[in-house]
């Protein structure tokens, strides 16, 4: 007997996920792992796991999920509607549920994705070292796909579990912006077309997914038509295809192409990407390498001050 999550209805796209299969991009396997990283990582601190065990992401819509033990759990990212026997659950506290309860999460009523952690973590075959959902290459977490009706989810052991912090104060995400510094090819854009591509507001494509985020708006234009040399592509890059609409790499993205990067998304912002919905309408904004690092620095201090202070 092994404690476990029943799928009772799997939602739209839910996978399995941790914080991502790096140190294999130069065999063309880019590191997938949670859309939103610091939502994932507060939702194992608050039931106390280590901030990289195995979850459950899901996007747009929810799921229903039967508990075989008593179980910790979090939900954190972006609000869905979610009920455990019809009773509204907050989101970013660690919450109790019974075996035999069901936990029934609806449709986002914000972003895009939210996360399910539960004490132990889900208990799930390695492959390449971290137990992530790479769709595109069917590859990790449960057979390389997203989870089905009738799926059974292993919960991992508690025993090396710490102790749960508490969230008291969330971040304050503005979405409205997205900040961004120089790409290796910002140069093929002449003055104008940045203006342009700062000075516009962004609609995301009903096209974008785990690999990229397609965006529409008034198309660029570049000044230098040179074809690039195929190279590698930095998780959060944003390519300019010949149509002249913005692509940002995402976490199951290509790690190679030829399309010029004009710029790239901070790191410090990449969890903002995650919660992008199709519609959703946003603004680039320029800023310097030392800002970019002192935004990394700050989000860090962040998840660090929780586990100090939780």
């Amino acid at each position: 007997f092994f404690l476990s999550i029943e799928i009772l209805n799997p939602g739209l796209q839910t996978t399995i996920q941790d914080l991502g299969r790096n140190g294999y991009s130069h065999y063309g396997v880019s590191s997938s792992g949670a859309a939103d990283d610091l939502s994932f990582r507060l939702g194992n601190l608050i039931v106390g796991n280590k901030e990289n065990l195995a979850a459950i992401e899901m996007t747009l819509v929810g799921g229903e999920y039967k508990f075989n033990s008593d179980a910790n759990i979090s939900l954190t990212g972006s609000k869905f509607d979610a009920k455990i026997d019809g009773e509204s659950l907050h989101f970013y506290k660690n919450i109790f549920i019974q075996s035999d309860q069901v936990l029934s999460i609806g449709q986002t009523t914000q972003g895009s994705r939210c996360y399910l952690s539960v004490r132990g973590g889900i208990d799930i075959k390695n492959v390449l070292s971290a137990n992530t959902t790479h769709l595109t290459s069917k590859m990790g977490g449960l057979n390389g796909r997203s989870l089905k009706k009738d799926d059974i989810l292993k919960i991992g052991d508690d025993q090396k579990s710490l102790n749960p912090i508490k969230v008291n104060k969330l971040l304050d995400i503005d979405m409205s912006k997205l900040l961004i510094i120089n790409g290796l090819q910002n140069n093929y854009l002449s003055k104008s077309s940045w203006k342009n591509f700062l000075n516009q507001e962004y609609i995301v494509s009903n096209l974008s997914n785990r690999m990229g985020i397609r965006l529409e708006g008034s198309p660029l234009k570049l000044d230098n038509e040179n074809e690039i040399i195929t190279e590698g592509v930095p998780l959060g890059a944003i390519q300019l295809p010949s149509n002249g609409c913005p692509i940002i790499s995402f976490v199951e993205h290509q790690t190679t192409g030829g399309y010029p990067k004009i710029a790239n998304v901070i790191s410090s912002e990449l969890h903002k990407v995650g919660q992008l919905k199709p519609g959703d309408k946003f603004q680039f904004e320029l800023v310097s390498l030392e800002k970019a690092e002192t935004l990394r620095h700050e989000r860090e201090i962040y998840v660090k001050c929780m586990t100090d202070h939780g």
